[in-house]
């Protein structure tokens, strides 16, 4: 990538203000997802030793105002745990109780700022331009780590890079992510198969209509599977689908009339769910009756194309799967592609859960830490975080 990383920036004795993803996973204020966190972990770890003094900044959840319960203190100490050091937790992010803790910080000290998004100013910059001017004031050097958000143009993802000219660097894993999305759209080894599940066509259209023109292979399985099938004329019961998106269906079918694969079987079941059956695509869905997942036909014929395949990237799931009952297309696409000798990126979601679910996760070349913006930078090739940061230096 052509944007300074960390390691192309002098961070020693420095004040770092580093962007962070910590939207985690909390019930009950304990964290039962430290995914984000530990992927951090990184270039945190290489800014402390460069001693600098680390100011961490995220957002969690979607508040409406200052809300405790969206308060990142369990990210404090759950990052403590991790790297066996003090992390301070600031009172708030900006203000001056925040200044005072930031004058006093020493270089391999840690501080996480409150969460950004208690000010409406982070989501929408243009509504107070001083919070993300406040927020640089902080630090010498910005660094964006963020890579879940960086398909927000932000305060703290995106505005904030201007008031570090030259000293807008990406870490570790905003680095590797874009890296690896990048090798996707322009140098994939082939064949290169796309599979992409979930509810809704219209959130993933654009992504669907690019991979079309860059694979060789798409899969498409989920909720989606059934706006296609309406398309086609079939009769998909209580199945969900968009009837906004009949016509860009109808489209996509035909540009991808020979690259473009639907389940062969699909699994339905009754309201209730409790009448379960496996049908023929070819059947009618009666009904009372909706499609929740692929079939073992599907599974087979899936496995047998996928084994081809020299690259692979997977987004959303291919059923229910939060629904034990209508999770095996989902888990067991997961295995399968475990064991294919692909290079294989899972575009984050509910399909990096689902393989953390079933403990896989070094099976694969790359577990994005953002859905969203992982199918942003494949259907438009650029973000607005990464777009921010200074252009790459050959000197310091």
């Amino acid at each position: 990538m052509n944007k300074l990383t960390i390691r192309d920036i002098d961070l020693k004795n420095k004040k770092v203000l580093m962007r962070v993803d910590f939207n985690v996973p909390i019930k009950d204020g304990k964290i039962t997802d430290d995914t984000r966190i530990k992927a951090a972990l990184p270039s945190i770890e290489y800014i402390l030793e460069q001693n600098g003094a680390l100011i961490l900044m995220s957002h969690l959840g979607k508040p409406k105002g200052k809300d405790t319960k969206y308060s990142l203190a369990p990210c404090a100490e759950r990052l403590s745990l991790l790297l066996n050091k003090k992390v301070i937790m600031a009172p708030d992010c900006i203000g001056p109780d925040v200044q005072k803790l930031i004058n006093e910080l020493k270089g391999g000290e840690v501080l996480l700022l409150e969460n950004l998004r208690f000010y409406e100013a982070e989501e929408h910059p243009e509504k107070d331009s001083s919070f993300a001017k406040t927020l640089a004031s902080y630090a010498d050097v910005y660094v964006n780590d963020a890579f879940g958000t960086a398909h927000r143009a932000h305060s703290s993802t995106a505005t904030i890079a201007q008031y570090f000219l030259n000293k807008a660097a990406c870490g570790f894993l905003m680095e590797k992510e874009v890296n690896f999305l990048g090798m996707l759209l322009h140098n994939p080894k082939r064949p290169f198969c796309a599979i992409i599940g979930g509810a809704k066509i219209s959130s993933k259209l654009g992504v669907v209509e690019k991979l079309l023109d860059k694979v060789d292979m798409l899969f498409i399985g989920g909720g989606m599977v059934f706006t296609f099938l309406k398309t086609q004329g079939r009769n998909i019961g209580n199945s969900i689908f968009e009837e906004d998106q009949l016509e860009n269906a109808k489209k996509i079918l035909a540009k991808g009339k020979n690259k473009l694969f639907l389940p062969l079987d699909i699994v339905i079941a009754d309201e209730q769910n409790n009448n379960i059956k496996i049908i023929d695509i070819n059947e009618s869905i009666p009904m009372g009756y909706k499609g929740l997942d692929i079939g073992p036909k599907t599974l087979d014929h899936w496995q047998k194309e996928l084994k081809k395949a020299k690259t692979i990237f997977w987004n959303g799931p291919v059923g229910m799967y939060e629904i034990d009952k209508f999770a095996k297309g989902t888990n067991t696409l997961a295995q399968i592609l475990a064991t294919i000798p692909a290079t294989t990126v899972i575009g984050g979601g509910d399909s990096l859960a689902a393989i953390s679910k079933l403990h896989l996760e070094d099976k694969f070349s790359h577990l994005s830490t953002g859905g969203g913006a992982s199918l942003e930078y494949l259907e438009y090739g650029k973000l607005p975080g990464v777009d921010a940061l200074s252009p790459y230096l050959t000197t310091k």
